[in-house]
């Protein structure tokens, strides 16, 4: 376990994973919940890698990377004056579109789509005069489906078509393309976004052969040359299928090296917590009562409105694993029927009110306590494992007063 006290001291360790020589490691996969900070550290570690340096004296980009800053350089056009040409605006001030006419991509985009969606697709290019020279490159992309020109398509298609134009270029880095010559570092953050479940194992599956190969990658002269990969998403399940994939062997494929880690930021400010998964990755739920228990600490937390909302949501995903439509399920280990009445008419009084996360609420002191000892109970009945060390069995506490209900805010 490793704390840093802000992004640069990170991204430095995660280089520093990457380029051990005597520990091989090509791929390092990070799960981290909403809001820990996973688009700032993709760009914090692209941005490393084009500092001037001693090894790298001329401050060449040394990363390709995806993230929210790759998908909003596709903008959805509606047409809204002639309705008639909808199509997917590409921003052409943007140099990941530098050496799309030359890299060819239409057949390896339309090769990856066809495995998710059924519409097709249509780049229409332009001259742009860039750095003193004209460049050919893609204005906009339109779709189609059965014979009708210029579809709208829907977010998650829009966002799996983006995906599939960011695979097809990383093919072409993996080939060795000499637009990408000097490309060491491979960083994929949340690829997934507005995909149901179903697409989201599929692409979880051709991402994890990619990542074989570029980690398996080796030069002209059959040397070892493999492409560095950080990985980091907040989706558990596209998580867990990454870390099945990749952490099995395949035939007679060399196996891959990686290391799995749980981000998160322990008090909500700048300071960041890698602790190593080993074998088993964190769940968001799990990461979430990590957090809660932080909250909840009386010495170091600080309890607000909203955190009733975020409990009562972890405890209906564990009664619908277990097959009950309500959280009274999580409830019933309680003996005593008063504390049972208490707890569930706290869950649902408080997590409804209208309490913004943006604008909280601290939580009276009554309810703070009501809130440990339910959260307390919670995990003890269902023995999750948290990050850190969980809290200790306490003695029976004395009943808590009824919980009064926070004013809207």
């Amino acid at each position: 376990m490793g704390t840093f006290k802000n992004l640069k001291t990170l991204v430095t360790r995660l280089r520093d994973d990457l380029n051990n020589p005597t520990k091989l490691t090509s791929l390092v996969l990070i799960y981290a919940y909403n809001r820990t900070g996973k688009t700032r550290l993709s760009m914090e570690f692209k941005d490393a890698g084009k500092r001037k340096s001693k090894k790298n004296p001329t401050g060449n980009p040394d990363t390709l990377y995806f993230n929210a800053f790759t998908e909003d350089l596709f903008v959805w056009e509606n047409d809204l004056d002639g309705d008639s040409v909808r199509h997917l605006q590409l921003n052409e001030q943007s140099s990941f579109f530098d050496a799309m006419t030359e890299l060819a991509l239409d057949e390896t985009i339309a090769r990856y789509l066809s495995r998710y969606a059924d519409f097709d697709f249509d780049f229409t290019y332009k001259e742009i005069e860039q750095g003193g020279e004209t460049l050919f490159k893609p204005d906009y992309v339109s779709f189609s489906k059965g014979g009708e020109a210029n579809i709208k398509v829907s977010r998650g298609e829009q966002n799996i078509f983006i995906w599939c134009v960011f695979m097809a270029i990383c093919e072409r880095m993996l080939d060795g393309h000499e637009s990408y010559q000097g490309k060491k570092y491979l960083y994929i953050d949340d690829p997934i976004s507005s995909l149901d479940d179903n697409n989201a194992i599929s692409v979880a599956c051709d991402l994890a052969k990619l990542l074989r190969r570029a980690a398996t990658r080796t030069d002209a002269d059959g040397n070892p040359a493999p492409i560095k990969v950080i990985f980091s998403s907040h989706h558990a399940l596209f998580f867990n299928v990454m870390c099945n994939e990749l952490g099995r062997k395949i035939d007679d494929a060399p196996s891959v090296a990686h290391r799995r880690y749980f981000l998160h930021r322990p008090n909500g400010d700048g300071t960041y917590l890698l602790q190593a998964t080993e074998d088993t990755p964190f769940f968001h739920h799990v990461a979430t009562l990590a957090e809660l228990q932080r909250a909840a600490d009386p010495k170091k937390g600080k309890l607000y409105t909203y955190h009733f909302n975020a409990l009562r949501s972890v405890m209906e995903k564990t009664a619908s694993f277990f097959g009950h439509p309500s959280i009274a399920f999580c409830l019933r280990a309680r003996d005593n029927e008063e504390d049972r009445a208490l707890f569930n008419r706290a869950l649902n009084l408080l997590s409804h009110g209208a309490y913004a996360i943006h604008e909280p609420t601290e939580m009276g002191e009554d309810n703070k306590e009501l809130f440990r000892r339910i959260l307390r109970e919670f995990i003890i009945r269902f023995e999750f494992a948290l990050p850190g060390n969980a809290p200790a069995r306490p003695p029976a506490p004395a009943p808590a007063p009824v919980p009064q209900e926070a004013p809207a805010q």
